[in-house]
């Protein structure tokens, strides 16, 4: 299937690049020692907690700091997918080959969000290593990973349009992170005005819907939020391309 060997070229490409792996090693150590410092409060007697439990304080805090190092390091990772290619001047040709424009974009989606999950994969270990002398809600557990997923998907969609909006990767990086941190933090518009601009407002935040999976509330509003959003910046990605073809 030509999406999976565009995904697996990318994936490639990806890990034989020197970005990926700072990346990769800067989410790991953060992470790591976030970890480590907040199960090292968790076991003091001081109610830190707050009854929250262990999935409720470490664990779940854990995941959302993988969520914010990721929100600043996922452009990194998107910048390059088009905008290396019209620097380069290669675009047309790859637009010229005989794949289709969904296999195409679909297939640098699969091969970004691929990379997000290996490291996704080797931080949910450091949970999971708590049921060796601990129980965990894996209930909550799987609904915080799935959000992460989701969100990581977003991420990388909308990195992926704003890359062929310019063919600059450094400029590529900057409109992702403003674009990705603005549906961050949108929610805080609605705050002081009508109940129903609050609404609006709060169900377009990437945050809030995040949120609510990670606390355990799996409801498919926040499923079906993430996936419109994918769907919605692959299309706006792949119309981008055919505008690009049919006026070079």
């Amino acid at each position: 299937m030509m999406v999976l060997r565009i995904a697996q070229h990318e994936l490639r490409r990806l890990f034989h690049g020197p970005l990926a792996w700072v990346v990769l090693a800067t989410v790991q150590f953060f992470v790591a020692l976030f970890f480590f410092v907040m199960l090292s409060r968790f076991l003091q007697p001081s109610g830190w907690a707050g009854g929250r439990g262990l999935s409720g304080s470490v664990v779940s805090g854990t995941l959302q700091l993988t969520a914010t190092l990721l929100l600043l390091l996922a452009p990194f990772l998107t910048m390059r997918l088009f905008s290396e290619e019209q620097r380069l001047g290669t675009l047309p040709l790859l637009l010229s080959a005989p794949v289709t424009l969904t296999e195409l974009v679909l297939g640098k989606f699969v091969g970004v969000v691929a990379f997000q999950c290996t490291a996704l994969a080797m931080i949910a270990l450091m949970p999971l290593s708590l049921l060796l002398g601990a129980s965990l809600d894996l209930g909550q557990f799987a609904a915080g990973i799935l959000g992460l997923v989701l969100l990581l998907a977003a991420f990388a969609a909308i990195g992926l349009f704003v890359s062929t909006l310019t063919a600059q990767p450094a400029v590529a990086a900057a409109g992702s992170f403003a674009a990705l941190f603005m549906l961050w933090i949108i929610h805080i518009a609605g705050q002081g005005g009508s109940d129903r601009a609050a609404a609006v407002f709060t169900y377009l935040s990437l945050l809030r819907h995040y949120e609510n999976l990670l606390d355990g509330y799996f409801r498919s509003v926040d499923v079906i939020y993430y996936l419109l959003l994918i769907v919605t910046f692959l299309a706006l990605g792949i119309w981008r391309l055919d505008a690009m073809r049919s006026n070079p």
